[in-house]
């Protein structure tokens, strides 16, 4: 999460200088999080997070900036657009501060003893993110003020809006993204998982030739031609191998397994599934699903639809639910009407780790 959130700020236009707060004990997980960022040390937090933001502005203060932004790294999905739109939000000079948010869509209830005793108003009412940014200057005389509180209103102060608007600042919401979470308890990693879903589509074609039997998705399906090609020409699965390559942007099947290498020919398809799936999982993606489409006249997809499924669910190291095949004609037009050839069509539904 830390190095995710880094590698934002890093993107961002206008950030010069990044120094990351952290908690005495964390040390070790820091370092092994920034390794090969070349970053400055961190900054030793405080028992609150006013103090925290405070030690590391402080930090700062022998080379002052003009603009600071202060951001949570349980927030590792901000966008790095987002950061500038803060940044340029301060431009006009009556403004102090401006805070990445989103306006409320829940209604919201005020509860005592688990009765519900008023509807409050959602109007105006925004759930503030950030990071959030300030003159250095304004913020850091507030913060200092701030420390001179009682430890129960500095605890009270849950974000740098809260501490400027103490001292009397005048700040600003800028509106962000609902995709900016904060990550805060187990259950809330779990839901954002870290991974982005994506589909990628594949297609081949192969010819008729003589023979007894045609394979298609991994199973040999009796018939009175086969298909030709340089591998079985399994077109099932070929169209299966670019689907998958196609999701983490591998390039095609015949980037893997050129036709004009002879170790290739006649060799079972099923290797050319596997070693897609192998490089999806090496890139820590895991398939969500695979629908497959089969065009032709003959032979009848049906009768072997279930052993198909089992068997690219096998291929595929996937439960059978997560696999569909499916047959349909050409009405008698184009090569496939004309009994000339098998086409597939193929969809690839995988998550991966978002970057």
């Amino acid at each position: 999460m830390l190095r995710r959130t880094l590698a934002a700020f890093r993107q961002a236009t206008g950030i010069d200088r990044i120094r990351v707060v952290i908690g005495p004990s964390d040390r070790e997980l820091y370092e092994a999080a920034v390794a090969g960022l070349d970053l400055p040390p961190p900054v030793e937090g405080g028992a609150s997070r006013q103090r925290s933001v405070l030690n590391g502005l402080e930090v700062l203060a022998a080379d002052p900036p003009d603009l600071v932004a202060i951001h949570d790294a349980a927030r590792p999905f901000v966008r790095p657009e987002d950061i500038v739109a803060c940044l340029k939000a301060l431009t006009p000079s009556g403004v102090d501060g401006a805070v990445l948010g989103v306006p409320l869509a829940d209604t919201l209830k005020r509860v005592e003893h688990g009765a519900i005793k008023e509807t409050v108003p959602r109007a105006q009412l925004w759930r503030a993110q950030t990071p959030q940014v300030f003159r250095y200057a304004r913020l850091l005389e507030a913060h200092r003020a701030a420390a001179t509180f009682g430890a129960q209103d500095a605890t009270a102060l849950t974000d740098d809006a809260a501490v400027a608007e103490r001292a009397g600042l005048a700040v600003i919401m800028v509106a962000g993204h609902e995709d900016n979470r904060k990550i805060t308890t187990a259950e809330d990693l779990r839901l954002a998982m870290l991974t982005e879903t994506r589909t990628a589509f594949g297609f081949d074609v192969h010819g008729f030739g003589p023979g007894d039997a045609v394979m298609l998705g991994g199973i040999a399906i009796p018939h009175t031609r086969t298909l030709a090609g340089h591998s079985d020409a399994d077109v099932a699965l070929h169209a299966l191998t670019d689907a998958v390559l196609g999701t983490i942007g591998a390039g095609d099947i015949g980037q893997h397994f050129p036709p004009s290498d002879p170790q290739w020919r006649g060799a079972s398809s099923d290797r050319f599934l596997r070693h897609a799936v192998e490089l999806l999982q090496a890139a820590g993606g895991r398939i969500v699903h695979l629908d497959l489409t089969l065009v032709c006249q003959a032979p009848r997809i049906g009768p072997h639809r279930e052993a198909m499924i089992e068997s690219i669910a096998r291929v595929a190291g996937v439960d059978r639910g997560r696999v569909s095949v499916k047959a349909t004609t050409t009405e008698g037009l184009g090569f496939t009407g004309r009994g000339e050839g098998i086409a597939a069509q193929a969809v690839a539904t995988v998550e991966v780790p978002r970057r």
